[in-house]
């Protein structure tokens, strides 16, 4: 995989529907920026990417449903979710589940290994300047 340095941070603009494959790539593009807290970076690769509310929903699927399992886990309180990204780092990505039309691709996350319970939702949609990836969605 590429590092999140190589990148080019642009909303991919593909002129014919992309393979499954290709979107995939931009995926992990983007979940590698957001692992390593680069945001900024992250919201530039999806067309329309509301990254604040997917932090939130990230860490409530994973760091604070994690805490309220383990009282004395030491993990940040749920009001410093956005000034210690550290958290982001025990997420990983656990697959890609494609819709029947192709157009649409959910993404399961895992939290130390295991499957959380919101996922991420993706677009591929055609638009003037020709198809891009939209989104994410936060699935429960």
């Amino acid at each position: 995989m590429a590092s999140p340095n190589s990148y080019d941070l642009a909303v991919k603009i593909w002129t014919e529907r992309p393979a499954e494959t290709d979107v995939e790539a931009v995926l992990r593009g983007y979940f590698s920026l957001l692992r390593a807290g680069r945001t900024p970076e992250a919201e530039q690769l999806i067309d329309h990417c509301p990254v604040r509310h997917v932090l939130k929903s990230l860490w409530t699927g994973s760091v604070e449903a994690s805490a309220d399992e383990d009282e004395a886990s030491g993990s940040p309180a749920a009001d410093e979710w956005e000034q210690d990204l550290s958290w982001l780092g025990e997420l990983d990505l656990a697959g890609f589940f494609w819709g029947h039309t192709g157009s649409h691709v959910n993404v399961e996350i895992t939290y130390r290994t295991q499957i959380i319970k919101v996922a991420l939702g993706f677009w591929v949609r055609p638009t003037d300047a020709g198809w891009v990836i939209t989104g994410p969605a936060t699935y429960w």
